[in-house]
């Protein structure tokens, strides 16, 4: 019997990539990596990569057509939002089933994806979008505030950042326009990157949702819980532990709005991640109404995947494979607490030592410890910059013992970074 070809989409910087391999191998299936940069990845990969211009999406998809063995692939698996939207357009030549490419440029582009929450009437944040030459001190009398200026374009909280005051979004947009400067980010999207989005600031509880898409059937995966308060000025990720401890009441609430946003957007087939705030003494279940922050036609970023376990040990980059393969596997989570801490970096600089691993990986609850940065790399915080220094992972019984356990790991933890010269 032949085996299965799945084609995975990922930039070289991608974490998941090692993930997915792993998935395949253990499902018997052969992947072919799609990346912008091969030879980065060459041994990881010995029967070789297909090289593709991750610039020009539709270029990238003709090379995907094109190439030989396209006929043979049974499905394509992206892995961010630029891949997402390649993938799409791939998919349509080969006949796979796929989002359409009009769903995943909306989750590529925030505002995109604003205005098309907006038409559905998808409760959503109020925004205001404006070109990037705007002059705080005249838009500041039409604003709501606090606020949360945002990026089109990028991901991972990069470039967002909340302002309570004129003062502060005279700030923010100047730092946001020396970011929108790098030659790199106006090249991904020099429309997006002429302009920003500005949102009204939701108080309130953030969740994540992970979730599963079948010919528009949307099957909830896992809902993260995000123990501390994400205020600002930016938003750097760190504790998310399911099960989720909020009523059912409002586990149903958020999952019927993720389903109502799948479908204003236009998505129908595979993994979705969406953000979310429970905004606080607005109309809805007790505790808040769900308001959607963010929705990504991918599965939950960085190493995140791998609190997850479904079934008899399934992972989610599994799930994710079969589902492109069109293949049936169990989706029942596994019964304990799990929880992953990203690890920020807490300021710019040149990493030059980590301590406390070992102690932090005998901490009782820790499954892992992975730490992604390496010791003299450039390091930079947000919100200008884009990774994080690690990953790790807790399982127990409830989740209040996961996050206990990964707040002690993240204590003995200890990262040197010295200054630039």
């Amino acid at each position: 019997m032949a085996t299965d070809r799945v084609l995975l989409l990922a930039a070289t910087t991608a974490y998941q990539t090692q993930d997915f391999q792993r998935a395949a191998e253990a499902m018997g299936v052969d992947v072919v990596l799609g990346t912008d940069r091969c030879h980065v990845l060459a041994e990881a990969w010995p029967e070789g990569a297909l090289a593709l211009d991750f610039r020009d999406p539709d270029r990238a998809a003709t090379q995907i057509a094109e190439s030989d063995g396209a006929a043979q692939l049974a499905g394509i698996v992206a892995t961010d939002e630029k891949t997402a939207l390649i993938g799409a357009l791939a998919a349509k030549r080969l006949g796979l089933p796929f989002n359409p490419a009009s769903a995943t440029r909306a989750t590529g582009d925030k505002l995109r994806l604003r205005q098309r929450l907006a038409e559905a009437g998808v409760t959503q944040p109020a925004y205001w979008h404006v070109p990037l030459a705007s002059d705080p001190a005249a838009l500041a009398p039409g604003l709501r505030f606090p606020v949360v200026l945002k990026p089109r374009h990028l991901s991972t909280s990069r470039g967002v950042m909340r302002a309570d005051d004129a003062g502060e979004l005279a700030d923010r947009f100047a730092r946001l326009t020396r970011l929108l400067a790098d030659p790199e980010l106006v090249a991904r999207d020099p429309e997006a990157a002429g302009s920003v989005l500005i949102e009204e600031f939701v108080a309130g509880p953030e969740v994540a949702f992970e979730g599963l898409l079948r010919g528009g059937r949307l099957q909830a995966l896992a809902l993260f819980d995000k123990p501390d308060p994400l205020d600002g000025p930016f938003f750097a990720e760190t504790i998310y532990v399911t099960p989720s401890r909020l009523p059912a009441a409002i586990q149903h609430a958020i999952e019927a709005r993720v389903a109502e946003a799948a479908t204003a957007i236009g998505l129908c087939e595979g993994p979705i991640h969406a953000e979310l705030r429970l905004g606080a003494g607005s109309e809805g279940p007790p505790g808040g109404d769900p308001v959607v922050i963010e929705v990504a036609a991918r599965s939950i970023g960085g190493l995140c995947g791998r609190a997850l376990r479904f079934g008899a040990g399934i992972s989610l980059e599994e799930l994710i494979i079969a589902h492109a393969l069109r293949r049936e596997l169990a989706c029942t989570r596994t019964a304990n607490a799990t929880g992953v801490l990203m690890l920020p970096v807490p300021r710019a600089g040149v990493l030059r030592a980590i301590d406390g691993v070992e102690a932090a990986s005998k901490v009782p609850g820790i499954r892992e410890v992975t730490i992604t940065a390496r010791v003299g790399e450039d390091v930079l915080p947000l919100p200008e910059g884009n990774k994080y220094l690690g990953f790790v992972f807790a399982a127990a019984d409830q989740p209040e013992a996961v996050i206990a356990a990964l707040r002690q790991a993240h204590d003995a933890l200890r990262f040197t970074i010295a200054s630039r010269l």
